[in-house]
């Protein structure tokens, strides 16, 4: 599985990504808002990736798209894409490196992603994120999400209850 764009590479997550993953999954401001708590030790990092590599993205639950840069040819974050059991839609979330962040490179991989996913005939794409992550659902709008719902204090995360704000995109309503 490969989808390219002029700067970015999703492919598959391979055992060489294991370095990459631990250093930016293990900086707490990409995990802030992230379920994991890092840091993120080479020896999880690599029994992660084997679990990413292993994954099938037509089949129900989550699989790991690795993004790549093409030009510097390294792993700079990941998208998650669980496919429901009726494989007809799907929730999405992306993580970048910190380096990364602020210049389109998770914008350009999640309408990659978008256009792959709709090509292939799903319906609805979803994605939720804790309301204080700014940068995402500003990222989620930019690429056609609308948002659907606000939950307070829904999750608890880290020590602490979390809003969420949820986002959906239908195919009819996507434009590249």
């Amino acid at each position: 599985m490969l989808l390219e764009s002029a700067r970015l590479a999703l492919r598959r997550f391979s055992p060489g990504d294991a370095a990459a993953l631990s250093a930016y999954r293990s900086d707490p401001s990409v995990a802030r808002y992230q379920s994991w708590t890092p840091p993120v030790p080479p020896d999880a990092a690599a029994r992660l990736v084997a679990e990413f590599a292993a994954g099938h993205p037509w089949q129900p639950g989550w699989f790991q798209y690795a993004i790549e840069h093409r030009a510097q040819r390294c792993l700079i974050g990941d998208i998650g894409v669980r496919l429901h059991g009726n494989m007809m839609q799907a929730d999405l979330g992306v993580t970048l490196a910190a380096e990364w962040q602020g210049h389109g490179y998770g914008t350009e991989a999640v309408r990659m992603v978008l256009g792959y996913l709709f090509g292939q005939g799903l319906h609805r794409v979803s994605a939720e994120c804790d309301a204080r992550n700014e940068r995402s659902a500003l990222l989620l709008e930019r690429v056609g999400f609308q948002r659907e719902g606000y939950r307070p204090a829904y999750t608890w995360l880290k020590g602490e209850w979390t809003d969420d704000i949820l986002f959906g995109l239908l195919a009819s309503r996507w434009h590249q």
